[in-house]
């Protein structure tokens, strides 16, 4: 019988990427829509990566270790 392996969260696949080292980004929520309302140099700032938190890595160890 074969090894039960846990599957990646597709979902997650597609928000996080792990870096080499070890580190997670993540982009900035309220950068997907309604964008022309906003000022510019709040979208500027929400263009930029953010690195995920220990506290936020830590709940979603689970789903980012078959990443």
């Amino acid at each position: 019988m074969a090894k039960k392996t846990q599957k990646t969260h597709k979902g997650t696949k597609k928000v996080l990427n792990v870096r080499q080292s070890g580190t997670i980004t993540i982009g900035h929520p309220g950068s997907r829509h309604n964008t022309g309302s906003k000022n510019a140099a709040y979208n500027r700032n929400k263009r930029s990566k953010s690195n995920l938190s220990g506290a936020d890595k830590n709940r979603l160890k689970r789903i980012i270790d078959t990443l």
